[in-house]
């Protein structure tokens, strides 16, 4: 399908409002029951658990972006191949490769399928949490 189609208009709202840190906005292109899983064995993650994390890596990864190496709409949804990049407080440059299916049914996602490195990500939410305490 074209890049102009609806999923991929969805899902690229979502990234753009990821790297911008916009929690509202991502909570208003979720459907209320969205299930976000990650590999990292951890099971489903539901809509308010997935804002904090959210919340926290846009406050701790400055300049975040997404480098999207393959998108393809596949009809129900989204698959997406990225590398999310920023810079964390203490300096450290930030290059996370991940691959994600996206659900998208009537302009909502109503789920996330992400693989990822786990050691790194666990390292970003460390250094998110780290700046966290700082702050306060």
């Amino acid at each position: 399908m074209p890049e102009s189609s609806t999923n991929i208009t969805v899902v690229d709202n979502f990234f753009r409002a990821v790297e911008r840190g916009d929690v509202d906005a991502v909570r208003g292109i979720y459907a209320s029951d969205v299930a976000i899983w990650h590999n990292d064995g951890a099971g489903d993650q539901g809509l308010e658990d997935n804002l904090v994390v959210l919340g926290l890596l846009g406050g701790a990864i400055h300049g975040m972006r997404f480098d999207v190496t393959r998108r393809a709409d596949v009809g129900a949804g989204v698959f997406q191949q990225h590398v999310l990049r920023g810079q964390l407080p203490d300096g450290e440059q930030v290059g996370l490769d991940a691959a994600m299916y996206i659900a998208v049914n009537d302009r909502k996602i109503t789920r996330i399928e992400e693989y990822f490195d786990v050691a790194t990500v666990r390292h970003l939410i460390k250094a998110a949490k780290n700046a966290t305490d700082e702050e306060v």
